[in-house]
């Protein structure tokens, strides 16, 4: 049995949906589940992934903004590309979050403190 390149790009972009999914429903889960007895440590490391997060969500909306040449690219590349596009955008969020003092993190876990203790 062989798989063409289209059938490995389709496989791909649903391996990359999924991936963002479960990426999306984890910090969910995290930040909508009982906090009040969380260590301070895990309150910052849920705020410094939500801050993450956000990051790579304004920076997803950020590249919508650029016009796009697709006349000489296939779908199947197209679809390897944004997967690795993807995985680029979310550790380079990671990266700016790591490296830069945004706030928001900060900000967050101050107010989580004030409401939980």
């Amino acid at each position: 049995m062989s798989i063409g390149i289209d059938g490995i790009a389709g496989l791909v972009d649903q391996t990359g949906k999924s991936a963002a999914d479960s990426r999306s429903n984890a910090l969910q889960n995290k930040l909508g589940g009982d906090l009040t007895s969380a260590s301070d440590e895990k309150l910052k490391e849920v705020c410094k992934e939500f801050e993450a997060y956000f990051v790579e969500q304004v920076m997803k909306e950020v590249e919508k903004t650029i016009p796009k040449n697709e006349e000489d690219e296939d779908a199947s590349m197209s679809q390897l590309r944004d997967f690795y596009k993807e995985e680029m955008i979310q550790t380079l969020a990671e990266n700016i979050c790591e490296q830069q003092n945004l706030g928001l993190a900060q900000q967050m876990y101050e107010q989580m403190k004030r409401n939980y203790s």
